[in-house]
């Protein structure tokens, strides 16, 4: 299984050491060449501004948009979440556009609300998942296609839809795999 995860600014290398250990092969993607020959892609957390304007810098944007319209497998953590969504409320950007969502950047306040919860996600586990929110976004809407799998004090914060799955929390800043275990087998069953 070979898996990327978006290397162009953010949380990489946390990612690159879950898939690891759950004998991926997990590969920094940084140019659009490097989008061929994998079996998913994660977008990691970071600033999705600046995700968003790298993606077109280096050529990324267009084959990631198709590929992911062709059924190519995506999670987005945080700001790889914001980079999927359709409609971003208190933010006129716009990036892949992908995913029938509306979400809402920074929803958790500043960098001082950050928090860490644990919650049951019965589509990935019967046990608590700690949940690590930093400036999080969640999602206010979802279209009728696209799967709630989670919900912090009534706010979604996991969802999927098809190929794509989205978290506002980063499960990479803790030991916990079952997330990622989660998507390499949405990649296996692509």
């Amino acid at each position: 299984m070979r898996i990327g995860v978006l290397a162009l600014q953010g949380g990489v290398i946390e990612h690159i050491n879950h898939l690891k250990a759950l004998n991926c092969e997990a590969v920094e993607i940084r140019k659009v060449e490097e989008l061929d020959n994998l079996d998913g892609l994660i977008l990691p957390g970071g600033e999705s501004t600046t995700i968003g304007k790298l993606l077109i810098k280096t050529g990324i944007f267009d084959k990631l948009r198709e590929k992911i319209s062709d059924g190519f497998p995506v999670w987005g953590t945080c700001a790889g979440m914001i980079l999927l969504a359709k409609s971003i409320e208190n933010d006129e950007a716009r990036h892949l556009q992908t995913m029938d969502i509306t979400v809402k950047r920074n929803a958790y306040g500043s960098q001082i609300d950050s928090f860490i919860t644990e919650e049951i996600i019965e589509e990935i586990c019967a046990d608590p998942i700690p949940l690590v929110f930093i400036r999080a976004p969640y999602i206010k809407n979802v279209e009728s296609n696209v799967q709630i799998l989670c919900k912090v004090n009534d706010k979604i914060v996991a969802a999927k839809q098809e190929n794509m799955l989205a978290t506002s929390f980063h499960p990479e800043l803790t030991d916990n795999l079952e997330l990622h275990r989660y998507f390499v087998n949405m990649c296996i069953k692509k």
